[in-house]
């Protein structure tokens, strides 16, 4: 670990001259490290992102392989040593699990160059999601399929701990249910087929797209996770694609039971013990001329919602787009006055990040293997076009994206 420990001052060094001299002589520099996942090669790439222009530029090594098969989500770790990758793993020919799934750890040295450091299961199979909790010092991870799948067709959390000075991974045991030998489970039982998880305070929703509806756990000490209400929260009749918990309220997309029509976004409240109150006045319509909404994402400052359409075939829908929207002190939406709002981007989006510094947005598109740039206006929420183009090459079929914008 002597060499990562020097590529990290290093690193630190090289940003915080870069800044000086940006600062100093109006140049640009390095604001931040951009992680990509290709599912088509099973692959990262690295980009630096400019300061300046918001351009993206190839790492040193990059592409670099994500350490398993079929990469789908990704998390970095609080002050920006470590990169978490979820490798969801292969099916057979009958679409079962081939039990390969894993978490991959990387080290982020100097000039965002990653380093493989090892490889962690989880409890279950296919996991499909990663985050780390508020303080960095746990990280939670989300199977699709529970060990005791086969008769109850749930998923699961599994916590892990992170040790902060080497990225190493130790599983956290359920410390409130023990299994028919009285031993510590080593998961949290969710909802069936889940998608993703979103924290909000001190509780977390995963979104279950088996039958719609959102499970809630409390965020206990010790990495624990506790059960607020004994029940699950339904979402109706919807098609639930993802769930934004950011801020004092949460948003749900629900791209319809077709996609000839933009969909909706739900928005509700969270309450007491975890719970989901719906807001009054319900389901908000997305713009005209979109399709398949599938992520959404709230600015750093909660000022503003993006939501990321996957877009369609049908020549009477835009292609892929996002669809801008302020929130209200009421938490309820309306569009971003622009005629350009829905904005164009690449192809198929399926997720989407803000640099550290709150000028560009970011879209990583699985059609076409691309990431689509966007200019932030903080004080209109509108997008446009970077100066020197939006659209830079990642790697094919682009799933998720992260960001890294910090130096410990």
């Amino acid at each position: 670990m002597t060499l990562s420990r020097i590529g990290r001052i290093s690193r630190a060094l090289v940003v915080s001259m870069a800044v000086v001299l940006g600062m100093s002589a109006c140049g640009s520099y390095t604001i931040g490290f951009m992680y990509v996942l290709g599912t088509q090669y099973n692959q990262i790439a690295g980009m630096k992102v400019d300061d300046y222009t918001g351009n993206l530029t190839t790492m040193v090594n990059s592409p670099y392989p994500s350490a398993g098969s079929n990469p789908v989500s990704v998390e970095v770790s609080v002050g920006g040593n470590f990169l978490f990758v979820v490798n969801q793993g292969t099916v057979n020919a009958s679409g079962q699990s081939n039990h390969d799934g894993n978490i991959a750890v990387f080290d982020i040295g100097e000039d965002g160059i990653l380093t493989f450091q090892n490889t962690y299961t989880t409890p279950g199979q296919t996991p499909v999601w990663a985050e780390t909790n508020s303080s960095g010092q746990y990280l939670y991870v989300l199977d699709s399929q529970a060990p005791d799948y086969a008769t109850t067709g749930d998923g699961d959390i599994a916590v892990f701990e992170i040790d902060n000075s080497s990225g190493r991974l130790q599983l956290v045991p359920n410390e409130l249910i023990k299994n028919s030998l009285g031993q510590q489970l080593t998961y949290f039982e969710v909802g069936k087929a889940p998608t993703m998880f979103r924290a909000n305070g001190t509780c977390v929703y995963t979104l279950d797209s088996g039958d719609q509806t959102v499970y809630p756990y409390g965020i206990g000490s010790n990495g624990q996770l506790v059960v607020e209400i004994n029940t699950t929260i339904p979402l109706g009749t919807v098609n639930a694609t993802s769930l934004n918990a950011s801020g004092n309220y949460i948003y749900v997309t629900d791209a319809g039971s077709t996609m000839s029509t933009g969909g909706a976004i739900l928005p509700y409240t969270p309450g007491p013990n975890c719970t989901m109150a719906v807001q009054a006045d319900g389901a908000v319509a997305n713009l005209p001329l979109t399709a398949d909404p599938v992520y959404s994402m709230t600015d750093a400052k909660d000022m503003y919602l993006y939501v990321v359409n996957h877009g369609t075939k049908n020549s009477n829908y835009a292609n892929s787009t996002i669809s801008a929207f302020v929130i209200e002190s009421t938490g309820q939406l309306l569009p971003i006055s622009d005629p350009n709002n829905p904005y164009p981007i690449g192809s198929g989006p399926v997720c989407m990040v803000e640099d550290p510094t709150h000028q560009y947005v970011y879209t990583s598109n699985y059609n076409d293997g691309t990431v689509t740039g966007k200019f932030l206006n903080q004080n209109t929420g509108q997008l446009s076009t970077l100066a020197r183009g939006s659209e830079f090459q990642a790697t094919g079929l682009a799933s998720c994206l992260g960001m890294s914008g910090n130096v410990d």
